[in-house]
Formats: C-alpha cells, structure tokens, sequence
C-alpha cells in the first residue's frame, strides 16, 4: 500500500471528524458491518409478479426492519455473525426493484423513461451494461478517505460545462464493460490491501445503481459504501440507497436553479439536492463537497454554506474545494474561463466561518 499522507492519519485523531461519522469510521475498522451486510440478513417476501407498487410497501416496511435491527447490532443486542443469510433479502428486494425502474427509467431527476434493459440509451448515454473507466486505490480524496477503493464508471446525469472528468462523463472514453462478479473481486482485492471504502464515483454512479446493488450481494468483505455523487438523482434511488449506503459523498454545486440550468443542464436543481442531502443525513453519513467556481461566491456559495448550517447542522463534515480549472466546455460560460483568485478562496473560507460551520476543510 502507498504511504499515506499525514492528514490521513491525523484525520483519526479529529474528533470533530469522527463525531460527524462514528459509524463510518467504525466499519473501516470492521468495528460494525457495513449497511450492505446488514441488508442481507433480513428476509424479504415477495414475488416477481408483484407490482412496483407493491415491491415498494414491502421496500418500507423492511427499511423500518432494517433500522431496528442495525441499532441491534449496533448495541451489540445481535451479532451479524449469528444471523443465517435468508434466500431472499432485503438487498435481493432493492436489486429486483431497481431492474424493474431501468425499464423504465428514472433512476435520475430527469426520469427519461426509456428502457434500458433493451440497451436504449437515456441522457446519461448510459444502457444495460456497466462501464468501468477505472478502479485504484485513489490517494487525492479527503483525509478519512484516504486510501479509497474508487471504481469511476462511465456517463453522467448532468452536463457541467466545466467537468473535470469530461472524458469519463461524457463517454469520450471506451471504458470496460465488467461483470458483477469480476467487480466484486476488485472490491474485495483493494480492501485487502487497506482500502478504507468502496468508493462509488464517475461521472455520476446514478445510472449504474442496479449494478452497484448487484455487485455487493456477491461482495464477501466487509467494507463501507461510499456514494459519491452530485446529488441530482430521483425519488426512487434515493429510496433504494438507504440501507445500502454507509456514507454518502454528495456534491452540492449551485445555491439556484438558473446557474444550476445554465452551467450543468439541471433544472430544478436545489430541491433536489436539498432533498437528497437531508435524506442522506438521516439514512446514513455525509460529507458536503462544494467545489468553488469563480465569480459564484454570492448566488452559489453564500446560500449553499448557510442551508447546510441551518437544515443539517454546522457539524457537518464539508470540504470547500478551492481546484476548480477551465476544463471542457468552460469556455462557454465566461466567467468559468480562469481560475480563482487569492481573494475568492479567502473570502470562501469567510463565508463558512461566518455561516458557523465548524466542521469543514478546504
């Protein structure tokens, strides 16, 4: 394994840090079980000739079970060891309805509704078959990351003029189509050589959620899901990824819709990322990422820092991320043509001093 940074080291220390993700950190150390594991070990009834709406009731009425039983393990009331692997599960039940919603699908917030288990392909560009463009260990990542088991797949839900991962996101790459089984091994293999995390990323991991709840019913490892994200995904996902998600790497880019629409294609952007960061904060752990853009302190920034502060708390662990460079298409939106100035990133840490943050690196 690589020699980690020093801030990946210190970051056990923080208790800060740990105080806003004690559960994440206590599967790293195979401390817990991962959500997936606990998934697993509850039964689930039901048939393939149930509807969705039906397959959903059964969906909530074990996501309560579910966090009955998880609080059980959690003060050592059960142990996962003693509990037999049932035939059909409650990750069996989110892998049968996540299927169904890629025949029609609206796994995102743009619900394009085209069936994709005939390999019709939506706006993400994204069909039947998961491409993979790269699995590592990823060194780069916050300090309680690092060394993260990152899978990037192809195609995303937005369309950020600016991506940095264009040529992932947009399909300008071949990629690898990988088989569960064979991504599962991967998983298992960077966890043994002291990965932290499985680290679900792109692109967006949206689109591939059926796959990535497929992968983990053969994954035989105990290792914390990372959904790593920009947010901007559907009711239905949001539903499925509670109890399967141990902590949840959201992207938070726009404090509006009119810069959300106008840079990434994403209307109705901020209650949907509003939504989906509450939701996480109560299904699992969070950690905020806010990539700075030039000249959007104001109408992005300000807005974003003062939500997070008031509606899921000031503890919250955010990372205020000062790399933006003219990537792409960023040419297109003129103020994104350079890089941040000396006195945007001061007045960016400003701005979350001043919204109470406590909690937050830059």
């Amino acid at each position: 394994m690589a020699t980690l940074r020093p801030d990946a080291t210190a970051v056990l220390r923080d208790k800060a840090v740990r105080r806003s993700m004690p559960r994440y950190f206590a599967v790293v150390q195979n401390d817990r079980p991962a959500k997936f594991t606990i998934a697993r070990k509850i039964a689930s009834s039901y048939s393939k000739q149930d509807s969705l709406e039906e397959l959903w009731k059964v969906h909530k009425q074990l996501l309560t079970n579910f966090s009955q039983l998880e609080k059980k393990i959690h003060n050592r009331q059960e142990p996962i060891d003693n509990l037999e692997t049932p035939l059909q599960s409650f990750l069996d039940l989110k892998i049968e309805i996540a299927n169904r919603i890629l025949g029609n699908c609206q796994l995102c917030r743009r619900q394009c509704k085209i069936n994709r288990n005939e390999g019709k392909l939506g706006y993400c560009k994204c069909g039947k078959d998961l491409a993979v463009a790269s699995i590592f260990q990823h060194m780069g990542e916050e300090p309680e990351l690092v060394p993260s088991g990152t899978i990037f797949t192809l195609g995303c839900t937005m369309r950020c003029r600016h991506c940095q991962n264009w040529s992932i996101s947009q399909w300008m790459e071949t990629g690898e189509i990988c088989s569960i089984k064979h991504l599962a091994g991967k998983i298992e293999q960077l966890r043994r050589q002291g990965c932290r995390n499985a680290n679900l990323v792109g692109g967006d991991p949206t689109p591939w959620l059926p796959k990535w709840l497929q992968t983990f019913k053969h994954v035989n490892t105990n290792v914390p899901v990372v959904w790593n994200s920009n947010a901007y995904y559907s009711d239905a996902t949001r539903k499925l990824l509670a109890g399967f998600v141990d902590l949840y790497l959201l992207d938070f880019k726009y404090g509006n819709d009119k810069c959300a629409t106008r840079i990434s294609e994403a209307p109705n952007y901020w209650k949907t990322c509003t939504t989906n960061h509450m939701h996480a904060k109560r299904f699992g752990e969070l950690l905020v990422r806010i990539l700075v853009l030039p000249s959007h302190l104001d109408c992005c920034v300000k807005p974003i820092l003062e939500w997070i502060n008031k509606e899921i708390g000031p503890s919250t662990r955010t990372n205020i991320m000062f790399q933006y460079r003219p990537e792409w298409r960023a040419h297109e939106i003129p103020e994104l043509r350079r890089r941040l100035t000396t006195e945007e990133k001061r007045k960016a840490t400003e701005l979350a001093r001043k919204a109470g943050l406590v909690n937050f690196i830059t």
